[in-house]
């Protein structure tokens, strides 16, 4: 399972106040709301999500990225099993123009609120049970998606992810490696079901029998 380092190329250019998010307003609160996956979450302020999530062209590295690694090509397959609002998808399209992208997400809202250009290819579930056919896709990709599954449902996604693959598989999730780490990500967190290291998780790949690449995004 060789470890990609492709999310970081995002997640290391954003700045966080993380006393901020358990201080300001009562934490519990806001993540009540966060788990309703709507306005709130999506586009409300930042101590509930992500402050406004607009497309600003910052996923196309990524998708870049993705295109080189795995050689996409026109005519292959692609999901994101939490896709958001299709960011992603939006640039990998625009990277290889003729790929057929696909997406699925719990969130309602995120859809609604998704790129014209993927709104179509997206549908709501979740990731536990994906409604697609067995061997279908060229490229499985999850990013920041299956930590705030419970660990139930966390192994049937693996399971999941495997069954509907028939290629290359990528996913991304949050971990610690230290106790300022790991305090960092408890601050920040709003939605975490998951809260490992790499070698906790890699054990977790293991166990579900996932042989796809991985990355972890950590708080420093």
């Amino acid at each position: 399972m060789p470890y990609r380092d492709f999310v970081s190329l995002v997640h290391k250019s954003t700045t966080r106040d993380y006393l901020a998010r358990v201080t300001e307003r009562d934490k519990a609160e806001v993540a009540d709301l966060a788990l309703e996956w709507a306005y709130d979450y999506w586009d409300g302020s930042r101590q509930t999500g992500y402050g406004g999530y607009k497309y600003d062209g910052r996923w196309r590295k990524v998708a870049d990225a993705m295109v080189a690694a795995y050689g996409i090509k026109p005519g292959m397959r692609i999901l994101d099993v939490g896709a958001g609002k299709g960011f992603l998808l939006h640039d990998l399209l625009e990277a290889v123009p003729g790929v057929e992208v696909h997406g699925i997400d719990i969130s309602g809202y995120a859809i609604e609120h998704s790129m014209e250009s993927v709104k179509a290819s997206i549908v709501e579930g979740t990731a536990a049970k994906l409604p697609f056919p067995d061997d279908h896709f060229d490229l499985v990709i999850s990013i920041n998606t299956l930590h705030n599954l419970y660990v139930y449902d966390l192994f049937a996604a693996l399971w999941e992810i495997e069954r509907v693959s028939r290629g290359a598989k990528y996913l991304c999730v949050e971990a610690y490696r230290n106790e300022r780490e790991k305090v960092n990500l408890m601050y920040w967190q709003l939605t975490c079901r998951a809260f490992h290291t790499p070698q906790e998780w890699e054990w977790i790949f293991a166990e579900s029998g996932y042989q796809g690449d991985h990355e972890f995004i950590t708080f420093e």
